[in-house]
């Protein structure tokens, strides 16, 4: 693990371009409870799984797997959004969202390994 303030930048910067971008995904989907946060978390999964394979350097890892992509993914609303849909639509949201999201991951590992 990287503690030098370099290290801490790349996280916050890492962080903030996330989280913007997370934000434009619930822009741009509007207000239907679940859409958002599962599309930012199998976005999320498929681009780590890439960052995975093909980031060469420890700054690119910080800047974009622990910082961005930290962020624009989210597991706190991903089980605010499960509880809130009820017993039965959450209980296929989270299959669903586990599912697309192992799926998305192993996609974007076989893609970064083919790239």
């Amino acid at each position: 693990m990287e503690r030098t303030p370099l290290g801490f930048l790349l996280v916050a910067l890492g962080g903030f371009v996330g989280a913007v971008a997370r934000h434009g995904i619930d822009v741009a989907v509007g207000d239907v409870t679940g859409v958002g946060t599962l599309l930012a978390n199998v976005l999320g999964s498929f681009a780590l799984g890439v960052v995975i394979t093909r980031a060469t350097d420890r700054q690119t890892r910080l800047f974009v797997g622990t910082g961005a992509l930290s962020s624009f993914t989210t597991y706190s609303t991903f089980v605010a959004d499960a509880v809130s849909l009820g017993t039965t639509v959450g209980v296929v949201y989270v299959a669903a969202s586990y599912a697309a999201g192992f799926v998305a991951a192993a996609t974007g590992l076989f893609v970064g390994r083919r790239l």
